[in-house]
């Protein structure tokens, strides 16, 4: 059982109440917080933060710098690229069709089913309570808002929202809704960086 106290200096912090499985990895600078699990055989990269709470399903990979709030919900076989941020109560949904018996009325187990995993991409940021349903992508630097339902493939710096999630704007890197600067080019109010739309996809400016 994974503890605090088998730690190096510069290794993972795990709370005493958490409840990490023996095979999981976690990277140096991790932070596990109170009732936060962590299943068999997940991944997590370095400095991510797993708050209060939290679950992280079986084989689950997480890259590097990744926050996940109190509450959220991993479920396997998930994939989280580096710099991802999913809010408090966020739900990453791993089954299409889900039931909890088969059509003879028997009880359904882990082989009696396919688990199709959510891909968040590098720094995207999903806002508290949003849900997005298995097998779905959420793209690069997008921001889905709070308490979205995310049903289809999120592109890359999109703003999505409502219930099903639709693309409400687009966000630059900062994470701050950009500005329409004319001609298919947005920019951010923020770093005042320049943005190509272009059949809508969105691309920075070079």
């Amino acid at each position: 059982m994974w503890s605090s106290l088998n730690r190096n200096v510069d290794g993972p912090r795990v709370l005493p109440t958490a409840d990490v499985d023996e095979s999981a990895v976690l990277g140096a600078g991790t932070t596990v917080w109170h009732l936060a699990q962590i299943r068999e055989k997940a991944r997590l990269g370095s400095d991510c933060i797993v708050g209060r709470g939290a679950y992280v399903g079986a084989g689950v990979i997480i890259g590097d710098n990744v926050k996940l709030q109190n509450y959220a919900l991993v479920y396997e076989p998930a994939r989280l690229e580096d710099g991802v941020f999913i809010g408090p109560g966020v739900i990453l949904t791993n089954d299409v069709y889900p039931r909890s018996v088969d059509p003879d009325g028997k009880l359904k187990r882990s082989a009696d089913w396919d688990a199709q995993g959510v891909v968040v991409r590098e720094g995207a940021s999903l806002g508290a309570r949003a849900v997005v349903v298995a097998g779905c992508s959420i793209g690069r630097w997008a921001l889905v808002a709070a308490g979205a339902v995310v049903t289809r493939d999120v592109p890359d710096f999109a703003l999505v929202a409502g219930t099903p999630a639709r693309r409400i704007g687009w966000v630059g890197h900062a994470g701050v809704r950009l500005e329409s600067a004319g001609d298919g080019r947005w920019r951010c109010p923020e770093t005042q960086k320049l943005y190509i739309e272009q059949n809508d996809v969105l691309i920075p400016s070079e």
